[in-house]
């Protein structure tokens, strides 16, 4: 695979809802695209659906950390209260 097309700040590129991603006109007529989760796996290049291209995007990973781990609850039974007779 060659180079990259172009160099891409972050903040040149438009938030997409619909695709949930950051998009920025490819020449080719589409948009390249990366996600907020490529973002934050450390992923820079974003790539064109409709053809070879992808551009680097420089943006500041700090800006988009990974996303903090599930909380798992505990699965016990609940605890039974037990009667003690005093004598």
């Amino acid at each position: 695979m060659g180079g990259h097309y172009d160099e891409v700040e972050i903040e040149d590129m438009t938030w997409n809802e619909e695709l949930m991603a950051f998009t920025y006109q490819c020449p080719c007529g589409d948009l390249f695209q990366i996600s907020r989760e490529e973002l934050q796996s450390g992923e820079e290049m974003a790539h064109c659906p409709s053809c070879s291209l992808f551009i680097l995007v420089v943006y500041n990973p700090d800006d988009y950390p990974p996303p903090p781990a599930p909380v798992v609850e505990s699965v016990l039974p609940p605890a039974h209260a037990v009667e003690v007779e005093v004598a």
